[in-house]
Formats: C-alpha cells, structure tokens, sequence
C-alpha cells in the first residue's frame, strides 16, 4: 500500500501584519488591542468581500487564500485605503498601517490549512514591503498586470531567506492608494473640522454600516439578551443584501456600554452608516425604538418606533428584527439613491450606476425611464462583470417587460426572453447565495411555462434572504398564476409586513388584489386595488384589476369607469393579451378575464 499523496493547488496568497506591533504593546496593551480590532474589522470585510478566506491569524499578521489574484489584490488595495482613511481621523497614537505580500503559487492543502512555498514568499514579500504598501511577486504580478488600471512599479529581484532562488517583486504605486482620499479632499487651505474625517464618499465601494448593541432602557438584565438578539438577527439579516458592507457582530459588540458618539463609531469603522436603537419594557408592553444616521452629513435618515405587546421572547425577536429589516433596507436603498442623485460623479463605478438604474426603474412608467434604466444596468455590467445583482435586473426588467406589456423593448417576446434568461443564469453563476439571482430567474421560468420551477427558484430565494420582500412578491405572483390564490395572498401579505415602505409595493397591492378577486372576496380586492391605484396612478393594471373586482361585486358603474381610465392609459389593451392562446389559460384566469369583459374591455 501507498501512501495517499497529500493534495495541492495554485492559489493567490495574501500576508499582512501591523507595522511596530510590539512597540505599540509596549506602550499600551489596551489601546492597541482596541485599535487592532478597529482595523481588522476592516481588513476582514475585505478579504471576505472580494471572496478571501483567511486561514492564519496570529496576533497583528493575516494569512488569506484567493482563488482569484484579481480578488486579492482588489481587498487588499480596498483595506490599505480604508485603513488610510481611518489613520487621518484618528490621534497619531492610534495610527495602525500594515504591510501586505501577494504570491501566486503551488500550496499543500492540510485541512484547512495551507503551506508550502507559496505561503512562505507571500509572507517573505510583506516583510519586505513598505508600511501601508503592497508587494508583490513576478509571477503575482504577471497575472494582474492587464486586467486592473493600477501602476505597478518593479522593486528588482529579491533573495529571500529558505528560498532558493531570487523573486522578482513589484510594488503598487503607493499614489494609486491615495487617490481616494485626495479626490474627496477639500480645496480649503483647512479643511472643515466639522466634516468627519475618515468617513468620506467612496464611490468605488458598497455602503458600510454598522449597527451597534442597543440601549436597554429597563436594567433588567433578561431584556438586555433580548436587546442583543435583535441586534444580532439584524446583522445576519443585512449581512444577506450583497451590496452591503456590514460591519461584523464581534467588532460592533465591542462598543457595548461604551456611551460613544455614532460619528467617532464611523470614524473608527470606516462606515458611513451607523444604526443604533434602545429598548424598553414593561410588564405589557415593549417599545423598540430604531434610528439609522448617515455620518457622513451627520443627519438622521430614517427613525421608527415599535411597540408590541410583550408576549413569547423568541417570536417577539423575530417579529422585531424582521419589521426593522424590512423598513431599514429600503431607507438605505433610497438615501443610497438620492445621493447619487444630488452628487455630479465624473466616473460612474458599476455600484453608482446601478443605484441609478433602480431610481429610473421605480418611477412611475415611461419609455425614456425603461431605456435608461437599461443602459445603466448594462453601464454597471461593463464596469464589474462579475456584479450579481445587475445581471439580475437585467433579467427582471426583461421578463416584467413581457409580463406587463410596457417596455421600450423593441425585440420579440422569444428574443427579450432568451436575453434576460441568460442574464438571470448569469447572475446565479457568479453569486449562488444571491437571493435576488434565484429571484431573477423564477419569472423567467414562470414564462417559459415552468411554474414549479419559478416556485422553487423563490423558495430558495426566501431561504437565502427571508427579509427580501420581493422574493416574497414574486412567489405570491406565481402561485396566483399557478392557481394556488390563498397562498399567494399570504405572500403579498408577508411581503407588504416586511417591506411596507418598498418602492415596488404597489405591485405588492396589485396582483394580492387579483387573487382575492379570483376568490371572490370583492371588499378587500377593491380595497388593495384601490392602494395600488393610489402608489402607481400611472400603470393600467390596477384599474384593469378594479374593473373585475367592481363587475364581480355588481357595481358596473365603477367597473365601466374604471376600464375606460384603463384604456386612457393603454389604448391598445384586450381580453385576448391577457389569455394564452389556444384556451391554456388556468380556469381562475379565464374567470378574471370574463369579469374584465363584462366591465367593457374589448375581446380583440
């Protein structure tokens, strides 16, 4: 018998450790601990962001693995910056810089552990570069070299010791780290004091946030563990939106009963959202209140209270933490939104144009927002190819184009399909754990005549995000279609729970009032048709809706007026493109459509 041989691959290599740790022990154990923590929670974020797996840490060093040396050296060029960021806001003594080696090379992997040569010149090239530089190897550097817009500068062949032979090494212009902070930087000799100083706008990075243990009002320490379990549902529940950069539990828990300004919390993170809340109880009843602030222009953005009566603990949690969620998330969408708004970017990175893709995508109607909604998601694509979250509403504008009959599409219905079924495949690929990728592809399945698939592909979608309303939406749309109406109306419910503020809720409102017209509960189908009118007066679809409901419960006035503002908004609309062809359509459909005749649509 043979022994096994041990197993090997080529990975990107990253080793970084903190410039005169020792000394800083030295002179105070406590600040530099403190400070140690404040800047692994950034290097961390970024090794994890770009796709790292740290594998070595010891005191002040980092070991990471990458599969990719483009993931590597783009979090270690995002942690240099952040941690630059944070040294000019901070007193000199609690200034930390690190050194950074990059390898590409061979390594033995020993469970989840690796060694070999590989780690050992990664570590050998950080040693030998500069604080708060970058060094790379030649063969690193090699692979990079083309595929990222940095100036790297060659520093020779370097003898290194336990390697045989010299490596040739290459630095990143330590200018390309600096760029950030010089762009944002003001044109005054000063500067404003007043502005903070680490907290800038960044737009080559995803929004951070932290959120910090909330404030138990009560003293009583069982409610304090209720306190932190919301908190802690809270950051596993943002830490599932991908275009978050969410500070970890363990650096956030580290300001708990530390009565610190949220400005200095930023500061410190590098984030430039910061959540905080309190909570207080009485025998009966429990008030939560929640509070999100944008550090940077040191304004409140969203503010709610939330009071329940005290009941179950665990249910009580979730109940919280859900509704905070919901609300939470699309407040930070918006202020995302609007500030890419109010601010000229001369260089739109792929995150911006995005942002600015989605505030065109949820305007009321119109074909100039339809095609340049477009244009910014394709904007985004080109800018990051590897961006999930814009394949996939690529593939969500195609296949609600289809569904909606409003586009400024000019291709078939088989040509926008096939397109957006590749972005949605697209999206999933690069992102598996992406909810809104699993979201993105079940229309598209839908419409292809595959609901089971469409509902497995919102299932998985819910399972990776439960707070992301439109995975919830969505699933309510096909069960509508696939005729199971109760369910569906208990998933529109959900979604309107979790997200009541959501700038699609409309469409939330509208198809709940299609199923509860198909289950001839005419009140409240008119009553949630009615919400739908009032959030989108511009689509058709929610007086289409209205008009069955109004036929169904007898007042044909309502119903006639309410098909002729149908037609006023899409003249060209009948009974025969809301049926499949050749009579497919599910008996529940054809109920629906004949009520939107007998209120006046056309059949042809």
């Amino acid at each position: 018998m043979t022994d096994s041989k041990p197993r090997r691959k080529l990975a990107a290599i990253l080793a970084a450790d903190v410039v005169n740790f020792s000394a800083m022990m030295g002179e105070n154990e406590d600040r530099t601990l403190r400070n140690l923590k404040a800047c692994r929670a950034l290097t961390d974020d970024c090794i994890t962001t770009n796709h790292g797996r740290i594998f070595g840490s010891a005191g002040d060093s980092i070991i990471a693995e990458f599969a990719s040396p483009v993931d590597a050296v783009v979090a270690a060029t995002e942690f240099q910056r952040s941690l630059r960021q944070r040294n000019e806001g901070v007193a000199a003594e609690d200034q930390m810089s690190l050194r950074v080696g990059l390898n590409l090379g061979d390594v033995i992997v020993e469970g989840e552990n690796l060694y070999g040569d590989g780690v050992n010149i990664a570590a050998r090239l950080e040693a030998l570069a500069e604080p708060g530089g970058i060094l790379l190897s030649g063969k690193f550097h090699e692979e990079v070299c083309r595929k990222l817009d940095m100036t790297f500068v060659s520093t020779g062949e370097q003898e290194m010791k336990n390697i045989r032979d010299p490596i040739s090494t290459y630095k990143i212009d330590i200018s390309e780290l600096s760029k950030l902070s010089d762009d944002s930087s003001s044109d005054s000799p000063s500067g404003d004091q007043d502005e903070p100083a680490v907290v800038k706008d960044d737009e080559n990075k995803l929004p951070a946030i932290a959120v910090l243990p909330f404030t138990n009002m009560s003293g009583d320490q069982e409610q304090e563990y209720f306190a932190d379990g919301i908190v802690e549902d809270l950051i596993t529940a943002l830490s599932r939106f991908p275009w978050l950069f969410v500070i970890s539990r363990n650096t956030s828990f580290s300001y708990k009963g530390e009565n610190v300004p949220a400005k200095r919390v930023a500061e410190d993170l590098g984030v430039r959202y910061i959540v905080e809340g309190s909570l207080r109880m009485s025998p009966s009843r429990l008030r939560v209140t929640v509070q999100l602030i944008d550090a940077v222009n040191d304004r409140q953005v969203w503010a709610e209270n939330y009071d329940r009566p005290t009941g179950d603990l665990f249910d009580l949690q979730d109940e919280i933490s859900q509704a905070i969620t919901g609300v939470l998330v699309p407040a930070l969408g918006i202020a995302e939104r609007e500030r890419f708004q109010r601010e000229n970017h001369p260089k739109l990175d792929s995150w911006t144009a995005y942002q600015k893709g989605l505030a065109h995508y949820y305007r009321p109607f119109s074909h100039e927002d339809h095609a340049e909604c477009r244009r910014l998601f394709d904007q985004s694509v080109e800018l990051d190819p590897s961006f999930s979250d814009a394949h996939a509403m690529i593939a969500l504008m195609g296949a609600y184009s289809i569904r909606s009959g409003q586009t400024s599409y000019t291709g078939s219905r088989e040509e926008i399909l096939s397109e957006a079924e590749q972005a949605a495949e697209r999206a999933v690929q690069l992102q598996d754990g992406n909810a809104l990728a699993h979201l993105a592809l079940a229309p598209i399945l839908q419409l292809k005549g595959q609901p089971e698939a469409g509902i497995l592909e919102c299932e998985t979608a819910t399972r990776l995000n439960p707070n992301l309303a439109l995975a919830h939406n969505e699933l309510g749309f096909i069960l509508f279609n696939f005729g199971r109406l109760e369910e569906s109306v208990e998933s529109f419910d959900r979604a309107i729970r979790l997200s009541p503020n959501d700038p699609s809720r409309w469409n939330f409102f509208l198809i709940r009032g299609f199923a509860l017209t198909c289950l001839e509960q005419f009140d409240q189908a008119i009553e949630s048709l009615l919400e739908a009118t009032r959030l989108r007066s511009s689509a058709f679809w929610p007086f289409l809706g209205l008009a069955a409901a109004y036929c169904g419960q007898g007042q044909m006035e309502e119903a006639k007026a309410a098909i002729d503002k149908t037609l006023a908004l899409k003249s060209d609309w009948t009974v025969a493109k809301i049926l499949k062809p050749g009579g497919e359509s599910p008996e529940h459909i054809q109920n629906w459509a004949n009520l939107i005749h007998q209120a006046g649509l056309p059949l042809e």
